[in-house]
């Protein structure tokens, strides 16, 4: 495994209690509820945090250097347990958050593999943080970076598209339908093997991307300096909240629009 990717897998395998309690729960429907729950809470907490970012961010020369370094390991954290509680939610019904309810049809629009393009982070970072600031060697460490993101994406995008070619394969296509899922086909699958296959490649592709996001992310972070850090994480942060709060408000129109055509 790439060594960054393996650091960020240490952090995805840390103790987490919300995680435990999906790993442990053995219907997906209620899987499904107990994320949407903790989805919610997660997002009253992303708005405290930005709160706090955008303060942090005004009031930085009268912020001591480590109350801004807490502020963004507490926030890392808040998105490292977003991704820890997905982890266990995908493992229960890995279909659903490939499509989840519980976002705005919007907000579906942002979705690669059930999340952003890892490849965001470094445009966000171009906007939010002054290139004038940044020194040679972080300039050179997010080159790397940079090269590093797009390239395992590229490399994700392919596997992708690898699972997609294999469901309509003719093999697939000929077991799926048949209307008994323990009868084989030709070379001995049945379609309830079908199915668990693509389920566990669909785990590995999210599981995959999710740990590419928050690598990025994380050196993103380590290459920047203290305030450099809250900038970028404010305009993170931001971007999200008010990506969520357009495709909320576009969905309640949808829906008055609907009614009042019914009527």
């Amino acid at each position: 495994m790439d060594p960054l990717l393996l650091n960020a897998s240490q952090h995805e395998h840390s103790n987490n209690n919300q995680a435990l309690k999906l790993n442990n729960n053995n219907s997906s429907g209620e899987s499904r509820i107990h994320f949407e729950d903790f989805f919610t809470g997660w997002l009253i907490r992303q708005k405290n945090y930005l709160d706090q970012l955008i303060s942090a961010q005004k009031n930085f020369q009268n912020t001591p250097e480590l109350e801004l370094r807490s502020l963004v390991t507490q926030v890392l954290t808040h998105y490292q347990e977003y991704y820890a509680v997905k982890g266990a939610a995908t493992r229960q019904d890995v279909f659903v958050m490939f499509a989840p309810p519980w976002f705005s049809l919007y907000e579906h629009t942002y979705l690669w593999i059930t999340g952003f393009k890892p490849s965001l982070a470094i445009k966000i970072l171009d906007k939010s943080v002054n290139q004038d600031e940044l020194t040679d060697e972080q300039l050179e460490a997010l080159c790397g970076l940079t090269v590093w993101t797009k390239a395992t994406e590229r490399g994700l995008n392919n596997d992708m598209a690898r699972v997609q070619e294999s469901l309509v394969s003719p093999p697939l296509a000929s077991l799926a339908l048949k209307r008994n899922p323990a009868e084989r086909g030709v070379g001995g699958e049945t379609a309830d093997d079908v199915v668990q296959t693509l389920r566990e490649q669909m785990e590995t592709l999210v599981e995959t991307a999710d740990l590419i996001r928050m690598t990025t992310t994380r050196k993103i972070v380590e290459i920047l300096s203290p305030v450099q850090s809250v900038r970028f994480l404010a305009a993170a942060t931001q971007l999200q909240v008010n990506i969520r709060r357009v495709g909320l408000q576009r969905d309640a129109d949808r829906g008055r629009s609907a009614t009042a055509s019914e009527e």
